[in-house]
């Protein structure tokens, strides 16, 4: 689960190397519950890049859109078994969902694949 103040990698050639998780978006928590929206594999949140090549499109400082695509925090699948990795990740992307990078680096989670993230899934070198 990643939550507000979070810091990722990217796991994406777009330039950016860490992000800073400023917002989940599109989540809510219930009543009397963990207080803060967490953002899960297959979630958008808004990123503030920490660390980025020099000479890349992306600077440092940048606002940016991000899905989640690897967690620390385990995921249920629907047959029961648990799917977690070693880092927590997010790919950026544009306004309209697609990549701003042209490759993707290490595994995805195929729960992208129900959120309609295929040009994702596609360039990602293994999904799990």
């Amino acid at each position: 689960m990643i939550q507000q103040e979070s810091r990722v990698d990217v796991a994406d050639n777009s330039g950016a190397k860490t992000a800073y998780v400023i917002r989940v978006l599109r989540r809510s928590t219930a009543r009397g519950k963990f207080t803060r929206p967490a953002a899960g594999v297959g979630d958008r949140v808004v990123c503030s890049v920490k660390k980025a090549l020099p000479g890349s499109d992306v600077k440092a400082g940048t606002i940016v859109k991000g899905v989640v695509v690897r967690t620390n925090y385990p995921v249920r699948r629907k047959d029961g078994s648990y799917v977690r990795f070693d880092k927590n990740a997010i790919v950026l992307i544009d306004d309209d969902g697609n990549p701003k990078g042209t490759r993707i680096f290490g595994a995805v989670a195929r729960e992208l694949r129900e959120q309609n993230y295929m040009k994702i899934v596609s360039l990602a070198s293994e999904v799990v």
